[in-house]
């Protein structure tokens, strides 16, 4: 369905304006993700849910609780991802390797919008209409999500342009860092447990230098693990043997994986000092 509404969007904005040839730009692709991709796909996902709850109404009278609405949304999103990888695997336009990376993207899109439905079903107790706040709510949920989908998807692109530009595609992975925490975080929440707190200071200055540690971390660790894939993607076409009889090869791998070992230390130990820091007892 989001395939079809894809292709229809793009027969009628060509139809309209020079479409292809505004979509060549960075600037132009991002448009295109915020206006088609990231609304469709989300729109998608969002009618499987609700789909799935109105079917799941047969079996299970009363309204599922907001964590398991929740996980009901990562599970149609995690279908979603399963879907689009057949098709780019089919027709050959990206490799296994490329694909794992984002297995768990689409989750992290949707988790917001979810949570917020989630919330929202709990506490009418109902599929019925939403109230005008409710209806707010989700919409804001939704965009997020959509906003994030173009963000990202306009970050993995970067890499094709020429300098300075490529300099963006190195804020993806600690984007996705990122999202992965706030899905933790919602996942906490729909449970009423407790959040960990990285950012207690009393003062501002204090919530200043901690909130820049956090974005130092979330560059440290994010680019660690680009780092990561990037020789991964590097040596996936090397068998296990060819890599050890090369010892060349081998040398390298461990090099640069120890490399990207460094500033991943970093990052996890700035995260366990604050997190040591919000666990302590505030005066």
């Amino acid at each position: 369905m989001a395939l079809g509404l894809e292709w229809g969007f793009e027969f009628l904005a060509q139809s309209i304006l020079p479409w292809q040839q505004i979509t060549r730009s960075l600037l132009g692709a991002g448009l295109r993700q915020l206006l088609e991709i990231g609304p469709i796909e989300e729109g998608s996902k969002l009618a499987g849910v609700l789909l799935l709850l109105v079917g799941l109404r047969k079996w299970q009278p009363r309204s599922p609780s907001s964590s398991t609405i929740l996980l009901y949304t990562i599970t149609v999103a995690l279908g979603f991802t399963a879907e689009e990888n057949l098709f780019y695997l089919f027709n050959g336009v990206a490799s296994i390797f490329d694909r794992t990376i984002g297995v768990a993207v689409h989750a992290w899109f949707s988790a917001p919008w979810g949570y917020v439905l989630g919330l929202t079903l709990n506490r009418r107790h109902t599929l019925g209409l939403f109230f005008k706040r409710d209806w707010a709510e989700l919409l804001i949920a939704w965009l997020n999500a959509v906003a994030c989908h173009a963000l990202v998807n306009t970050l993995s692109i970067a890499w094709r342009y020429d300098p300075p530009i490529q300099l963006l595609s190195y804020s993806l992975f600690p984007f996705f860092l990122w999202m992965a925490w706030r899905l933790n975080n919602l996942l906490r929440r729909s449970q009423n447990q407790p959040l960990p707190t990285l950012i207690s200071g009393t003062t501002r200055p204090e919530r200043y230098w901690q909130s820049g540690l956090v974005l130092f971390a979330l560059l440290l660790g994010g680019n660690a693990i680009f780092g990561w894939f990037l020789l991964g993607r590097s040596v996936s076409s090397v068998s296990w043997a060819q890599l050890i009889a090369t010892p060349d090869l081998l040398q390298f791998a461990l090099s640069r994986f120890a490399l990207n070992l460094i500033p991943a230390a970093i990052a996890w130990f700035i995260y366990r000092y604050l997190r040591r820091r919000g666990d302590r007892p505030q005066p």
